[in-house]
């Protein structure tokens, strides 16, 4: 089957991986000139399935209220006349209850420990590396009420059987003994021995390697222009170099998904949630973190990425803007140096924004659409390294016609209505 991928980031990369080694004929669309130069460039280098968790849920638009107004604020909203960015936040709203928070982060969860079962496999089938390290989140809080929320995920985790730790400040120190120092800021962590870490911007380009090697065929530098459809579906997708055919079409364009099958009369709800990161190079192995940090408080993570420190985080809503703002590089900075102050070199450090494709819901949308030959695999928000594996492997197996190894069940568009909409069931 010749299968037409748009999107070469994580997702629609390892996807096509997975399906050329399915035995399809597969072409990747991309208009940059190489994989995971967008979204996948610079993420927080997190595989963590363990922290999967929908941003929507109980008590979260009162601490949004606070985060807005923390001066190293986790969350930015710059209000525009956008119907779509009101929308998707009233959408958000109505998923933030305990029973679709519930229902959201076990559909989450599923997908995510699925993509780490599958990396597990892919590692020791092909060697891949990418500067991995296999030694857990930490999940630090700096406050007793903090540590004391954490009851609702930890009962999510035991019921799918994923090995956490609660620990004091001696446990966190036996893992991440760089905090020493610090340890009087946090009074606890929940720490995920199942997470990883590495580069996701290495891994997109490898597995590409790997995916040409099987005869995939990837047309970088090539703008897609429009999805072409008769009556019965999509016949063909218009580019700025010629028109590509297929007999199906794998949409993974991130933020940009919803605009493209906007004229087609579906609707994704998808939204660009801007994200920044910096780089910083290690100056001090012995005070650096060992894996990663999540910092409750701040809702940034700190990586270790071979001999560098990756810090991202914070969420901004501003439509597909992508300037840099130097506010949100100072509030990298403080985490980062709060946690580890003689880790790195924050004045070396390398800048970067991207837009992550959220859902109202957190959970992204994958699969086949109410549009013949249509696919999606969008919407994975913070997580698209964490599930790109599971999520190429998932789509291998379905768009192929066999049973699929985990159930499907509330991952299609289906679950906003026949044609697209914004509230979840």
């Amino acid at each position: 089957m010749k299968i037409a991928i748009l999107g070469s980031g994580v997702v629609g990369t390892t996807a096509a991986y997975y399906l050329a080694q399915a035995g399809h004929e597969v072409t990747v669309i991309e208009r940059q000139p190489g994989p995971a130069l967008e979204t996948s460039y610079a993420n927080a280098g997190e595989v963590s399935p363990g922290y999967s968790a929908p941003w929507a849920g109980p008590g979260v638009p009162v601490k949004a209220i606070k985060w807005l107004l923390m001066h190293h604020s986790p969350l930015v909203i710059k209000p525009m006349l956008e119907p779509a960015m009101w929308r998707w936040g009233l959408a958000m709203l109505a998923n933030c209850t305990e029973a679709r928070y519930a229902l959201n982060k076990a559909r989450m969860v599923r997908l995510a420990e699925y993509s780490r079962d599958c990396m597990v496999q892919l590692r020791a089938a092909t060697g891949i590396a990418y500067d991995e390290r296999l030694q857990g989140t930490l999940q630090l809080f700096r406050t007793q009420k903090q540590l004391d929320g954490i009851t609702k995920d930890v009962q999510i985790l035991q019921q799918y059987k994923v090995p956490y730790q609660v620990l004091d400040r001696a446990g966190y120190l036996q893992y991440e003994p760089a905090l020493a120092d610090v340890q009087h800021k946090f009074v606890g962590a929940l720490r995920l021995p199942g997470d990883e870490t590495g580069d996701c911007f290495i891994f997109t380009n490898r597995i590409a390697e790997m995916a040409k090697a099987l005869g995939v065929q990837f047309r970088f530098g090539t703008q897609v222009r429009a999805l072409q459809r008769d009556g019965g579906g999509i016949t063909g997708v218009l580019t700025d170099q010629g028109t590509v055919t297929a007999d199906r079409y794998l949409l993974a364009l991130g933020s940009y998904s919803a605009a493209m099958v906007a004229p087609l009369d579906l609707r994704i709800p998808v939204y660009p949630v801007k994200g920044f990161s910096i780089t910083v190079p290690i100056t001090d192995a012995a005070k650096s973190p060992e894996s990663t940090i999540m910092d409750e408080t701040h809702k940034v993570a700190v990586t270790r990425l071979g001999d560098r420190i990756r810090v991202g985080g914070t969420a901004q809503l501003s439509g597909f803007d992508l300037q840099l703002n130097a506010g949100r590089r100072r509030t990298l900075e403080f985490v980062v140096t709060d946690l580890f102050p003689r880790g790195g070199d924050v004045t070396k450090a390398e800048f970067w924004t991207g837009l992550r494709p959220m859902t109202p819901d957190g959970t992204p949308i994958i699969g086949p659409t109410p549009i013949d030959r249509l696919w999606l695999a969008t919407g994975h928000g913070t997580l698209g390294w964490t599930m790109a594996a599971g999520t190429g492997r998932l789509l291998a197996d379905w768009m192929g016609g066999r049973r699929t190894e985990i159930d499907t069940a509330g991952l299609t568009i289906e679950r906003y209505g026949a044609r697209g909409g914004w509230l979840a069931a």
